[in-house]
């Protein structure tokens, strides 16, 4: 087994910008980062730092803009290839597959932004190609999404990516199970679709056991619109208060 860790735009956009990443929080996800970049160049893992840059004038990533910048935590870094893409798979119209097979490396991690966006979709390429796919859950990360087809939370659509690349396509594992791993040279367990689905062959346990996750999912969605209310009135006093001070 040889790895790499591929890690993917950590760039200010997402820190400071106009896509502020918000679970797992950058308080977790940029340290856990920054110690697998370190357990990497400890044990020899090649490291891959991927960087989304859009024309200039775009809302986001434009090229020469602060926001597309490489993050203070990764932009000292000396990575063994750096990818400049625009597209969301790190593989996509770039070098990085035939870099890997050169450098013989048959296992990749990732890290970074946004989980479900650049994350998975060089994670189900990466698959798909042949490689052996790891999944650092708490060195991603991702914010709410709100859309037309409705929405969903951070912290929903991270876990829903993560249950989901476990099914078969990624070992989803801790950042210090991956640095343990990478110490030992063992593989990740994965999941995979029959074992995913198991509930679903139990006799008269299937409809049970999805009333009941619909129950939790309901239950959280109040105690989230609950939390965003409290906010939402919060901000409105401190408005106030602060107009009363002109």
């Amino acid at each position: 087994m040889k790895r790499a860790l591929i890690v993917i735009d950590v760039q200010n956009e997402y820190v400071t910008g106009n896509l502020k990443i918000c679970h797992p929080d950058l308080m977790t996800s940029i340290p856990n980062i920054e110690v697998a970049m370190d357990a990497a160049a400890d044990r020899g893992v090649k490291l891959v730092l991927v960087q989304h840059v859009e024309d200039e004038g775009s809302p986001v990533f434009a090229r020469g803009s602060e926001g597309a910048a490489l993050h203070s935590s990764v932009a000292d870094r000396t990575p063994d290839l750096l990818v400049t893409k625009s597209g969301v798979s790190a593989f996509a119209g770039t070098e990085l597959e035939q870099w890997l097979r050169s450098e013989g490396v048959d296992t990749v991690a990732i890290a970074g932004y946004m989980t479900q966006h650049c994350c998975a979709g060089t994670a189900r390429d990466a698959a798909a190609l042949g490689f052996t796919v790891e999944f650092l859950s708490d060195a991603t990360g991702t914010l709410d999404l709100v859309n037309p087809a409705g929405s969903i939370s951070a912290d929903a659509l991270h876990i829903s990516v993560l249950v989901t690349m476990d099914s078969e396509f990624a070992a989803v594992a801790t950042t210090e199970e991956w640095t343990l791993a990478a110490e030992t040279g063992e593989a990740l367990p994965v999941s995979n679709l029959w074992d995913s689905t198991g509930h679903a062959r139990v006799p008269g346990k299937h409809e049970e056991l999805h009333k009941l996750m619909r129950d939790v999912r309901a239950g959280i969605d109040r105690d989230i619109a609950a939390e965003e209310a409290r906010e939402f009135k919060n901000t409105l006093y401190v408005g106030q208060g602060a107009s009363n001070l002109l």
